[in-house]
């Protein structure tokens, strides 16, 4: 027997009570409400939904669709409490509808002041409901076309306490737009409007009849997402076992310093799941730095009986049964989407340099007419180029770009229009302050920064060559001795082994220090010391249980920073071009290893905007 000094007796709660406990759970926001009376009508059949709110839903929500429609009965029955008509069979597994648990209706009802006016298509009048803090009257006639219309006042009413913990109007009714755009995302084929306190928030149209459902979902991505997202998406669409993914990803140029743009839909319901996240980060980890992320909508149909959606009350988070292949079917369609899309860029990127130009009436007043680097410049540069200890360097096809500063100009190469239209990044015309590769393109020019580029291409060579595990390795004629304080010179002697399989020899030399005797061939000529020593401070930042290899994208990517041509090199025409060539060739190529833009595409006509010829 259970005691208790303040209350012995077990008693069963009175019903409005167990409503408004319900209601706790289902509906703790205004947002909750809307998803909930909107995937109704979705359910429902129907094709245009629109949504009204006042004082960000407290003091009014009103959901009208043109769906079914319900019968006096029916609404006696919808605000009852598990009632449903999305369970024909009773299998609480087999869920095809968004919504079924059987407790908006009431639980909102138990809250608020709610009316429900309904009317089938068959029907001669709609007729009304009302359920004020969980008191339902009788069905009364009413005027209204086919369909549902439900009002919400004052919800929260019947439980003051609640509206102390919502924020300000502003900030619930920007929680009920996200909802809104996540189930307007999940189903191009229906029309979705919201109205915030009399002004419209927004519009969605139901796409063309003519358009294939792939392009109908992404002229809804692109109203929801931006125009940005549609001209830099790649189409996603990959199945395995019985599992489909499809959707749209961005390029790795156009990113974001939050996740918030990355979209999830399971069986056309909206989820938030870490899953995603964690799948996202890894397919594109070669691509960003670590504080940017893409912006992406995927969406995954499956077997009911292979994800569970009861795990949340408001059906925000599933479970899937086999989550491992759910993670390796977003990693491998999204990697393979990359590697398809080659050395394409966002455009977004040219459109912000277009914004960045300003039109002079007159030419600046220029007191110094020298813009070349001073002569100590070359100094500089020139440690990064120390005569080498051994033969000729190895590189990735292009012809000795890890010599020296040319000393002489030589002229450009002339080039027809049409033979420059044979290659999509063009032909190189000039460089700029010796970090920038001009070239001419058969409808504009681009703009190519020639460390970023070649230190992408590196790097995709340095994975293929480990994926194959052919490794070229470089001996140095006089093997180089790497001082550093001790702790450092012990974490990279310790994975020896490990730097061993990437192509890298050393070895213990006392304390303090380590000799390297062999260097990856693809590196060419490069400052190991300060390579070695950046490896090092990495190597600080790791969990010691996890290998090189766990790591190999940090890794590559820091031995590739290092062997790639620095800014500041000048380059000669056949060199130039060689690096162009070789992005066209080179997947990814289009983005640095952290996620910045390797070049910029400037159309002819955008330019000739600028000078007002358009």
């Amino acid at each position: 027997m259970v005691h208790n000094s303040l209350n012995p007796e077990i008693r069963r709660l009175p019903e409005i009570i167990v409503n408004q406990i319900a209601a706790g759970e289902v509906v703790e926001r205004p947002a909750a409400a809307v998803k909930e009376l909107v995937e109704n009508a979705i359910d429902a059949g129907a094709t245009a939904i629109d949504i009204a709110v006042r004082d960000g839903g407290k003091a009014q929500i009103s959901v009208t669709d043109n769906g079914h429609g319900m019968t006096p009965d029916d609404l006696l029955l919808a605000v009852e409490r598990h009632a449903t008509s999305k369970l024909p069979d009773d299998d609480l597994v087999l869920i095809k509808s968004l919504g079924f648990r059987g407790e908006a209706l009431p639980s909102i009802g138990a809250v608020a002041r709610l009316t429900l006016t309904s009317r089938t298509a068959d029907a001669d009048s709609a007729w009304s409901l009302s359920v004020n803090g969980g008191k339902i009257g009788k069905p009364v006639p009413a005027a209204q076309g086919p369909g549902t219309r439900i009002d919400v006042r004052e919800l929260f009413y019947a439980t003051p306490a609640r509206l102390k913990f919502l924020k300000t109007p502003r900030t619930e009714a920007n929680h009920i737009s996200d909802t809104l755009e996540r189930l307007a995302m999940a189903h191009p084929g229906i029309a979705f409007s919201l109205e915030i306190d009399g002004k419209r928030r927004f519009q969605y149209w139901r796409p063309a009849n003519d358009l294939l459902d792939n392009d109908a979902q992404l002229f809804r991505l692109a109203a929801v997402m931006g125009q940005d997202f549609a001209d830099n998406a790649m189409t996603i669409m990959a199945e395995r076992q019985g599992l489909t993914l499809s959707g749209f990803a961005g390029l790795p140029t156009l990113n974001y310093p939050t996740a918030r743009h990355q979209y999830l839909f399971v069986n056309g319901r909206p989820v938030r799941d870490k899953l995603l996240f964690g799948a996202v980060r890894g397919a594109y980890q070669d691509f960003l730095a670590r504080d940017r992320n893409p912006a992406l909508a995927l969406f995954v149909d499956c077997p009911a009986d292979d994800v569970d959606v009861n795990v949340h009350p408001a059906k925000t988070e599933v479970r899937f049964r086999d989550p491992g292949l759910i993670r390796g079917l977003i990693v491998g369609a999204l990697k393979h989407a990359l590697a398809e899309a080659g050395h394409r860029a966002s455009t977004t990127v040219s459109q912000a340099a277009l914004g960045s130009f300003q039109a002079q009436s007159q030419a600046p007043y220029r007191t110094n007419t020298n813009h070349y680097a001073p002569r100590g410049a070359a100094e500089a540069v020139a440690q990064y180029f120390a005569p080498p200890n051994t033969g000729t360097a190895v590189g990735i096809g292009l012809p000795d770009l890890d010599a020296g500063p040319s000393a002489r100009d030589e002229p450009f190469s002339e080039m027809t229009s049409g033979e420059a239209q044979d290659f999509p990044l063009g032909a190189a015309r000039a460089q700029l302050h010796e970090t920038y590769v001009i070239a001419q393109t058969a409808d504009g020019l681009v703009i190519v920064d020639q460390h970023a580029a070649h230190e992408r291409l590196v790097y995709e060579h340095m994975k293929t060559a480990m994926a194959n595990g052919d490794v070229a390795r470089q001996v140095l004629l006089l093997p180089e001795i790497v001082e550093m304080d001790e702790a450092a010179a012990g974490r990279i002697s310790d994975r020896a082994a490990e730097f061993a399989e990437l192509g890298l020899i050393l070895e213990p030399f006392g304390q303090g220090a380590v000799i390297i005797r062999e260097v990856p061939a693809l590196l060419g000529q490069i400052d190991i010391t300060t390579m070695v020593k950046d490896l090092a401070e990495e190597l600080a930042e790791y969990d010691k249980a996890l290998g090189l290899k766990d790591r190999l994208a940090d890794v590559c990517s820091t031995m590739a920073c290092h062997g790639s041509v620095r800014a500041g090199r000048r380059m000669q025409a056949e060199e130039m071009n060689a690096l162009l060539r070789d992005m066209e060739a080179t997947p990814h190529s289009g983005q640095c290893n952290h996620g910045r833009p390797t070049y910029v595409e400037l159309k002819l006509k955008d330019i000739e905007r600028l000078f007002g010829r358009r």
